[in-house]
């Protein structure tokens, strides 16, 4: 294969990640950005975005010449925006070429041609923002994910995107999603030919489908309040009229609704999933939910002859739009392989517990009593700061200088302290997981005093109407 030659002004195919091969151009880096050691690498700016990083040279591939093949196989409205933001680019650049050569063509003759530009020009910066008539793909959150360094100090948002650039070094070995196996930083991920049915667009839900279509997934979608499906309609995903006709359409169909309650009666309840189920069908609920409840749903599920899989996630919002959530498996292992491109979309790692089917949910919710029972010590130690005369800015500054130091707790004392209690995970949820913990501890006959107590105070948040509002709104149960 011969060898191709890259040079400041190529546009080109960026491979950043496990993100599918992104338009971009080489451009002069900024003066102050050192280029990575060892490894020939490119500055690269992308088209849509207002991104850019060092990407090492195999990792780059040709616009023209790969053009057909990556529109064929990357999908979605961003990306055709990237697309449209490289054909008005070269639109413009063609107008000037020809402006030039008519105004030049006497004096030009016989003359050597001039060197392409190596630079940007700065009327051109709109081609990368994706012009101005759709939302910039800027707004999507998991380039700045992988661009943005997480160095011990946190940048300030308000930093240029030039001071916190890290270098994507790619692991080129094979990754295994049955331990801690980071596969965000993997970039081949293949999507299954299977066919994936979608139960459920709420904060999480809504995050794990955008992530499994921009992979390539074919996906099914349905949602109790149809209008929340059109997004992802318009993204490329189909829509199923029921629970049942989902299930019948795809081969493995995942579901993540609020509660117990909601998780039976999507399964048990009117054209629900057991209508749909046929033997081979596989089920995989992702909901947080009680280990009985589960044990249930396997029993029903499997004497359908479906497989059964159950899957909750720990994160949040933006780490399920990010495709940064954990997940904790158990029940067939066969169906959590066949999982296994879905879990990777969708999460940086991903666990499985042998044993019953049951021990996934009984694992999240102690994962969840214990992040619970620290955000609502977190609020106490924020109000007894306030209560003592103590700045509650200088409490989260020596906070988050220790060793309970986390991009957590950093968020969730800076959201309070600016009033933002916008949901990123709903205040309900996380004190339906303590309540289910604490009756988990009970069937075992193990004392939950902390997590009891943690519950008493979320309680209190709920009374004054904090279900719909963050976690961390449980905050103003010890201020009202």
């Amino acid at each position: 294969m011969a060898t191709v030659h890259l040079r400041i002004g190529d546009l080109v195919w960026g491979k950043l990640g496990r993100y599918p091969p992104w338009p971009g151009k080489i451009v002069s880096p900024p003066k102050d950005l050192k280029k990575p050691r060892g490894k020939k690498c490119f500055f690269v700016k992308f088209f849509g975005t207002e991104d850019h990083a060092w990407i090492k040279v195999e990792q780059l591939k040709p616009y023209h010449p790969h053009k057909e093949e990556m529109i064929k196989i990357n999908k979605g409205k961003r990306f055709q925006q990237a697309v449209d933001a490289v054909e008005e680019y070269l639109k413009k650049a063609k107008g000037k070429d020809q402006a030039h050569s008519d105004d030049k063509s006497k004096s030009d003759k016989g003359r050597k041609a001039a060197k392409p530009m190596k630079i940007i020009e700065e009327d051109d910066e709109d081609a990368f923002k994706g012009g101005s008539s759709d939302k910039p793909v800027k707004d999507d959150p998991h380039f700045h994910h992988f661009l943005l360094s997480q160095s011990e100090k946190p940048a300030s948002s308000m930093e240029p995107i030039t001071k916190r650039l890290k270098i994507i070094e790619e692991d080129t070995g094979s990754t295994s999603i049955q331990a801690a196996d980071s596969t965000a930083i993997n970039g081949s991920i293949t999507p299954t030919d299977k066919r994936i049915g979608f139960l459920g667009l709420g904060l999480m839900g809504s995050g794990v489908v955008s992530n499994l279509l921009k992979m390539g997934h074919v996906v099914t979608v349905w949602n109790r309040t149809a209008e929340k499906c059109d997004l992802f309609i318009q993204e490329g995903a189909r829509l199923g009229r029921t629970p049942a006709e989902v299930v019948s359409m795809c081969d493995i169909t995942f579901s993540c609704v609020s509660d117990p309650k909601a998780a039976r009666d999507l399964v048990l309840g009117p054209s629900g999933v057991l209508q749909g189920i046929r033997p081979g069908k596989c089920y995989v609920e992702m909901s947080t939910v009680d280990p009985e409840t589960i044990t249930e749903l396997a029993q029903v599920i499997t004497s359908r002859g479906g497989r059964f899989l159950e899957a909750p996630v720990s994160g949040s919002q933006q780490l399920s739009n990010d495709g940064m959530l954990v997940i904790v498996a158990a029940g067939d292992r066969s169906v959590y392989e066949d999982c296994s491109s879905c879990f990777q979309a969708m999460g940086k790692t991903s666990f499985f517990i042998a044993g019953e089917a049951g021990n996934a949910a009984r694992m999240m919710l102690i994962l969840n009593m214990v992040q619970g029972s620290f955000m609502a010590t977190i609020a106490e130690g924020l109000t007894l700061a306030q209560a003592t005369g103590q700045s509650q800015q200088t409490f989260l500054d020596i906070l988050c200088q220790g060793q309970m130091a986390s991009t957590f707790v950093d968020q969730k004392c800076q959201n309070i302290l600016q009033g933002n209690f916008k949901p990123d995970y709903y205040l309900k949820h996380i004190q339906k997981d303590l309540r289910l913990a604490i009756s988990m501890g009970d069937s075992v006959n193990h004392p939950t005093p902390m997590a009891a107590a943690a519950n008493e105070v979320y309680k209190r948040a709920k009374a004054l109407d904090q279900s719909d509002n963050d976690m961390s709104a449980v905050y103003r149960a010890y201020i009202h």
